[in-house]
C-alpha cells in the first residue's frame, strides 16, 4: 500500500537572531576590533560544554565559504563583511552559529523530517549557555531587540522544508501561498527569502516573532504543514489514479533511466531529475527505502562538494562527468522497481 504522505517533510529549521547587550548592532560597530570581541565571547561560550569549531570569514578559502552556503550552514550574506564575521559549526554539523551578520547572532539547527521540537531543544540549549556568559539585548516589553523589527520578541523562525510535487504539478500552489499568507506564515524557495523553490521544494515558516511565545510560533507552523502534508496526500491520490496518472509515471521512470545512465549531469539537471525520482517513490512506481539519501545526493553534488568528493578543484566538465558517475552508482544502491 502506497502511503502517500511520503517524503513530504524534507527538514526542519529553528533559527534565533539575537543580539549582546552594549554593543552597537553589527551594521554599527565601530571597529573590526569590537566586532572580534564578540566573536571571542561567543565562541568561548560555546565551547564551555559543546565543541564548535571557528571559521573566521576572512581566514577561510572562497571554496570552502562556498561550502558553507550550499549546505546551509551560513547565509551569503555572512561573507559581505569579512573582517568582521565567523561561524561557529558543532562537529555534527546540524548546528550553526553565524556571528556579526545582520544580528550578533544568528544560531540556526537543522534536522530531517518534521522535527521543530528536537531542534528547539537542542538550539534552546546552546542559547541558554551563551546567555548565562554574555547578556542578551532584551526589553521587558519588546523582547530580544534585533536589527530588524520583524524579528523582535522571540527572535524565533520556525521553518519546514516541504516536498511538494502534486500540488506544484496540479497548479495548486499560488492558492497554497494565499491561505498560508493568510494565516501569517509565509512560503518562500529552499534557501529562504529571495530564492525559487527547486525540485517542487518550499519552505514554510513563520512571519510573527512579537508578541507570541515559542510554543505558539511552534504550534501553528505544526498545524499549517500537517494541512499542507494532508492536500499533498490527497493531489498525490488524484494524480495517481487520474488522466494524467501514465504521463505522471513516464515522466517519473524517465527520470531514474536518465540518472543511471547518462555521461554527463548538470546540477540543475540533477535537482530536476531527483525531484521527478523521489515523485515515483511516493507514488508507489520504485521502491526507496530511504528517500532522505536522495536529498542529501543533492546536496553531496553540489559544486563545493564535488571538489571536496573527488579531492580536487574539478572544471566545469569534469565535474558534469563526475557528478554523472557518482549519481548513477549512488542510485542504483537505493533504488528498486516496484
Amino acid at each position: 500500500m502506497v502511503d502517500f504522505t511520503l517524503g513530504t517533510a524534507v527538514s526542519s529549521r529553528i533559527r534565533l537572531a539575537r543580539n549582546l547587550n552594549g554593543y552597537p548592532f553589527p551594521a554599527r560597530l565601530k571597529s573590526d576590533r569590537q566586532a572580534k570581541e564578540i566573536i571571542r565571547a561567543v565562541s568561548a561560550a560555546l565551547n564551555k560544554v559543546d565543541e564548535f569549531k571557528l571559521y573566521y570569514m576572512d581566514g577561510i578559502s572562497e571554496d570552502e565559504a562556498l561550502n558553507f552556503v550550499e549546505n546551509r550552514l551560513i547565509s551569503p550574506a555572512l561573507l559581505n563583511t569579512p573582517s568582521r564575521s565567523a561561524a561557529l559549526i558543532n562537529e555534527k554539523g546540524d548546528i550553526s552559529v553565524m556571528v556579526n551578520e545582520e544580528d550578533h547572532l544568528r544560531e540556526q539547527c537543522i534536522s530531517q523530517g518534521m522535527s521543530l521540537r528536537s531542534a528547539y531543544r537542542s538550539l534552546s540549549a546552546k542559547d541558554s549557555l551563551i546567555a548565562r556568559s554574555i547578556p542578551f539585548a532584551y526589553d521587558e516589553q519588546l523582547g530580544y531587540l534585533t536589527a530588524c523589527p520583524t524579528n523582535l520578541g522571540t527572535g524565533l523562525r520556525a521553518s519546514v522544508m516541504l516536498f511538494l510535487p502534486a500540488l506544484a504539478l496540479g497548479g495548486m500552489m499560488p492558492d497554497v501561498i494565499r491561505s498560508v499568507n493568510r494565516l501569517g506564515l509565509t512560503v518562500r524557495g529552499a534557501y529562504g527569502e529571495g530564492t525559487q523553490a527547486k525540485g517542487y521544494t518550499f519552505q514554510v515558516s513563520n512571519e510573527v516573532t512579537l508578541g507570541v511565545s515559542e510554543e505558539a510560533i511552534i504550534s501553528e507552523v505544526e498545524s499549517v504543514v500537517a494541512k499542507i502534508v494532508e492536500m499533498e496526500a490527497s493531489e498525490r491520490r488524484r494524480l495517481k489514479d487520474g488522466e494524467t496518472a501514465l504521463l505522471i509515471k513516464d515522466k517519473c521512470l524517465r527520470a531514474y533511466g536518465v540518472l543511471t545512465n547518462c555521461a554527463l549531469m548538470t546540477h540543475t539537471e540533477l535537482d530536476e531529475l531527483c525531484a521527478d525520482l523521489k515523485f515515483a517513490a511516493c507514488l508507489g512506481y520504485l521502491k526507496i527505502n530511504d528517500l532522505s539519501a536522495i536529498d542529501e545526493l543533492t546536496f553531496k553534488m553540489k559544486p563545493s562538494n564535488l571538489n571536496v568528493l573527488s579531492g580536487r578543484t574539478l572544471k566545469e566538465r569534469e565535474r558534469e562527468e563526475y557528478c554523472a558517475q557518482y549519481v548513477s552508482n549512488r542510485i542504483k544502491s537505493l533504488v528498486s522497481k516496484g
